[in-house]
């Protein structure tokens, strides 16, 4: 039976006419404070956020113990590297791997570019 029917055949039975049921419209809690900070304009802010919290895992423990992002403008993340040796690796021979999986990741707006900083 479906839902319709059912309510227009006890409404029927009750001998009153029930009120259609209101559409389910709650949201979980993420899905509602994404939209609100995009509205605020603070979509970015929440990007740079889960990339901070995901840096490990994107380029390993090693790297990760060796760098810390600094922040995201405009699509260009900024890392701070603790060394000279650590920074020509990293921008030499892992910056389109570490792009690539950012991109993958976050999508291809969110981070165009990377650019370390000794620091």
């Amino acid at each position: 039976m479906t839902p319709d029917l059912r309510a227009k055949v006890l409404s029927e039975w009750r001998g009153y006419r029930e009120k259609p049921a209101q559409p389910d419209r709650t949201q979980g809690v993420g899905e509602t404070l994404e939209k609100v900070m995009r509205q605020l304009g603070l979509a970015e802010r929440l990007t740079e956020g889960q990339i901070l919290a995901a840096w490990k895992e994107i380029v390993g423990e090693w790297f990760a113990l060796h760098t810390c992002p600094d922040r995201l403008r405009e699509g260009i993340l900024y890392i701070r590297v603790v060394q000279s040796s650590v920074h020509y690796e990293l921008d030499r021979n892992w910056k389109p791997k570490i792009i690539q999986k950012l991109k993958a990741r976050f999508g291809a707006s969110r981070v165009r570019d990377i650019r370390f900083r000794i620091g």
